[in-house]
Formats: C-alpha cells, sequence, structure tokens
C-alpha cells in the first residue's frame, strides 16, 4: 500500500508571513496536492514572550490570502506540552536519556574549555552515567538525550544530497528544561510523528537541527520523515534579505497591489525551475513540482520580475475578475478608502467599461486604482500639474466650445462623440489633438488615460458636460479678471 504523502507548515507566530516562509508553505503545499496527499499546520507557539495571537492572525490571513489551504484543525504546539513530556519519559524508561544536575558555572567552564581546545561538542556528559543519588541537593535537572558518541549521523536529503555529520561533534542536546518546558528540538519530532508528516520541507537554516532530530527520531524507535531543505532567499545583491530587498510580509504585497495568483505563480519560480518556462497556472504548478528541481543556491528576489508577472496577471484577467480583485484589495491599500466609499452598482459599472483600457499599463492593483481615479473623482476634479498646463485660457474656450458641440449628442457612445469631436475641430480648422488633449485635461485631471473617446462613453453625458463647464467655467473668470 502506497504510503499517503503528508507535509506540515510550522510558522513560528512572533511576526508576519514573510516571503520565505510563504514560498515554504507554498512548496509544501504543492508536493502534498501532486501527490494527493495532505499539507498540515502547526503553530510554533512555544516561545510565549514572543508568539502574539495578532502574528498567528496574520499567518491564517496570509496562507488565504495566498490561496494555500491546509487540512484538518490547526495544531498549536504548546498545547502539546504534557504529550512532549510523556516521549521524554519514554526515553528516561529506555536509558535513551538522562537527568543533567550541572550548574551554569560548570556548563560556561566545559564551553570555554571545548572553545580553547577547538572542539564543537561544547558539553562533555558529566552526567551521562553519574548515579542520581549524587545529584547536589535541591537542583532541578535538565533532561538530555543520550546521544551516540561515536560513528555518524546522515540524512539523505532531497534537495542537499547525503548530509552527514560526525556523532563526536554532536552534544548530548537538552530535551526538557529545568523548568519541564520541552525544547523545540524535541517539540518537533514529536510533534512531526504525532501529526504522521512523512516530508519535511523547511529552509536550510534548519539543516544542522536534522541531525539532532534524527537522532531524537532514533532513540524513540521512530522512522525519521523525508527531508528536504531548500535554500533561503537573498536580495538582488546576492546578500541576505532584508526589507529593503522585499523581505516583508505578504500583507504588505497585498497592499502594494500584487495578485494572490501572481505572488504563487512568482514564488515557485524562486528556487524551483521546471524547463524553461516562467508562467504557470496552479494545476500546472501542482504537476510539474518536485523537490529534486529545487537548486541548491540561495534564490534571488527581483522586484521587476514580479512587477513584470503582476502585470501578466491583471492583463489576463477578464474586467469582472479584474474588479472583484480590486474590491477585494481596497481595505488593505491606503488609496482604497475613497473608492470603496463611492462603489455604488453605477460607478461599478463605470469601472467595468474602463478596465479594459486600464489594465494593459497597470503592473499592480494600486496603479489601476490610481488610473481609475478619474472614473470616480469628484467634480471638480483635481488636475495634475500638467493638466493645469495644458489648460491655457485658449484651451478653456475650447473646452467651452465642445460643451456645445456635445450636448445635442444621442446616443451618448465613443463613436457618436468621436464623430461629434471631429466635425467640431474640422468646422474650426484644429487638429484633433489640439482639442483631444484639452478634453482628456478636462475629463481625467491627467494628460494620458485610455482613448478619450471611450473615457467620454464611460463617464456618460451628464459628468462629462458637467467636468467640460467647470472648466470652461474656471476660463470665463480668468478672462473677467483679465478684461
Amino acid at each position: 500500500m502506497t504510503e499517503t504523502v503528508v507535509t506540515r507548515f510550522a510558522p513560528s507566530p512572533t511576526g508576519f508571513l514573510h516571503i520565505g516562509g510563504a514560498r515554504t508553505a507554498l512548496f509544501n503545499w504543492l508536493y502534498a496536492r501532486a501527490r494527493g496527499g495532505k499539507m498540515l499546520l502547526r503553530v510554533e507557539d512555544t516561545d510565549r514572550e514572543r508568539s502574539t495571537d495578532a502574528a498567528i492572525d496574520a499567518i491564517l490571513d496570509g496562507l488565504a490570502w495566498l490561496g494555500l489551504t491546509w487540512d484538518g484543525d490547526t495544531v498549536y504546539q504548546f498545547s502539546r506540552a504534557a504529550r512532549h513530556r510523556e516521549a521524554v519519559e519514554q526515553l528516561l524508561a529506555t536509558g535513551g536519556a538522562y537527568r543533567c544536575y550541572a550548574s551554569q558555572a560548570e556548563l560556561d567552564a566545559m564551553r570555554e574549555k571545548a572553545k580553547a581546545e577547538g572542539r564543537t561538542r561544547l558539553y562533555d556528559g558529566m552526567w551521562r552515567d553519574r548515579d542520581r543519588a549524587t545529584a547536589p541537593a535541591g537542583v532541578k535537572p535538565v533532561i538530555r538525550l543520550k546521544a551516540p558518541l561515536t560513528g555518524e549521523t546522515a540524512i539523505d536529503d532531497q534537495v542537499q544530497g547525503r548530509v552527514v555529520w560526525q556523532n563526536e561533534n554532536l552534544d548530548d542536546l537538552v530535551l526538557l528544561r529545568s523548568d519541564g518546558t520541552p525544547t523545540y528540538m524535541l517539540a518537533v519530532v514529536v510533534d512531526d510523528h504525532d501529526m504522521g508528516v512523512t516530508h519535511v520541507i523547511r529552509g536550510d537554516d534548519h539543516l544542522t537541527n536534522a541531525a539532532r532530530q534524527k537522532q531524537i527520531y532514533e532513540a524513540l524507535g521512530w522512522t525519521a520523515p523525508v527531508f528536504a531543505h531548500i535554500p533561503l532567499i537573498h536580495g538582488p545583491d546576492g546578500s541576505k534579505m532584508s526589507k529593503r530587498h522585499g523581505a516583508l510580509g505578504v500583507d504588505a504585497y497585498r497592499a502594494m497591489g500584487y495578485l494572490p495568483a501572481a505572488m504563487r505563480n512568482y514564488l515557485v519560480r524562486l528556487g524551483w525551475s521546471h524547463g524553461d518556462q516562467e508562467i504557470f497556472s496552479t494545476d500546472e504548478m501542482v504537476s510539474a513540482f518536485d523537490l529534486p528541481q529545487i537548486g541548491r543556491s540561495p534564490a534571488r528576489f527581483d522586484f521587476a520580475k514580479l512587477e513584470s508577472l503582476n502585470a501578466h496577471y491583471i492583463r489576463q484577467l477578464d474586467e469582472t475578475a479584474l474588479l472583484a480583485e480590486i474590491e477585494g484589495v481596497l481595505p488593505h491599500v491606503a488609496q482604497g478608502a475613497e473608492l470603496a466609499g463611492k462603489l455604488t452598482p453605477a460607478l461599478r459599472q463605470k469601472l467595468l467599461a474602463a478596465l479594459p483600457g486600464l489594465k494593459d499599463r497597470a503592473k499592480t492593483l494600486v496603479d489601476l486604482i490610481e488610473q481609475a481615479r478619474f472614473v470616480y473623482a469628484d467634480r471638480p476634479i483635481a488636475l495634475d500639474e500638467k493638466a493645469k498646463a495644458l489648460l491655457t485660457a485658449e484651451a478653456r474656450k475650447t473646452l467651452a466650445g465642445l460643451v456645445a458641440a456635445l450636448a445635442p449628442v444621442e446616443p451618448w457612445t465613443a463613436e457618436a462623440t468621436e464623430a461629434a469631436v471631429r466635425s467640431f475641430a474640422e468646422e474650426r480648422s484644429i487638429k484633433l489633438g489640439a482639442v483631444a488633449q484639452p478634453l482628456r485635461a478636462a475629463l481625467t485631471g491627467r494628460t494620458t488615460s485610455p482613448g478619450i473617446f471611450d473615457v467620454l462613453a464611460t463617464l456618460g453625458k451628464e459628468e462629462c458636460l458637467g467636468r467640460l463647464q467647470d472648466q470652461a467655467g474656471l476660463a470665463a473668470v480668468t478672462s473677467d479678471a483679465r478684461a
């Protein structure tokens, strides 16, 4: 019978879901989904001082936004402390662990001596075989693993290959602290075993932990999972990832206007490849993903590539789906409050009409919201500096003439308004551009926009004439003042 693949994502809730954690979650999700398995979620909240409910919420929200669903209930590691202690009692009973009463001063002396002798094994095993009867009174011991002193510990890593550690260099690590709380090393092993995890896919900063955890598995008589340690993500310059490179929370990428589908596609290509293919649907990712295709070198984060990919996904969405994405992101972006407060059914229809002319030039949803501002702007609309410069007194007189030329147009369509504007320009022997540019500035507040006749059709007759009258009215005031 084929074993069911079970992976797990196990974040520590001490901060947001960062980009590296999101990629780890994605790799675990893809590997399990491709094999009909399960991905479990375990919140490693044993660091009680740093773990927060806000961080847990941010992690769960980030996973949900990325579309990375997990199977079963979320497991909280701290709640399993009694089970972790039970496993240690089992080790004490079988001789796989022992009580250590070494004082801090003794441990410090061991450490200094080991450093002076160039040894990596810092604890000298002074309580490995000592009789408990000789223990100092009133001292609460730690419980240590009775690790093998000779031979080697090895894993066949799915990414790193075979990795070997000499046991003489590995300490008898602490399993339970003197206050009875389990250590991270112990808790991870017990939880992975009890949750039936078959594959541990995580960052290669955990690679050295694998040796110690493998020893705990062996001491408990359990089968260790398959390990895959993936390289970390570096900045574009090859240095350790920092905030300036993009080491931000997933929520920050949502606030910058990236689509979850684009983020998934970008993350899967950070360190993993499938031929020369760059763009993957979710189904294609699931069917193609495998661990040996992950490179051993750190991946480099590239904002320009992410923007390009995001622009592709924006262009591919139909207008209804794209508007849904825009509405979904409004609570998370600084520019969203203004639009959110105006979203009537009528405005939605105008936005749907505008999106075909906007989406080809947008890299993010924030770009789209900003470029669509002319659709939902209040009158009189604000003009940017270029638009102000364009609307000279002469241009405003042209706008006043356009009001009269456009007022009779029915039905109000792009074709009908174009015919009226062209006729207006011909009658006055003006080039179409000399009419279209001030028209664009008056209607959108900018000198760039989708096709001007599409803008006219999108905004509707009443709004267009009102905006033109606003600007033509300013021209009349200016002319009177000069007279």
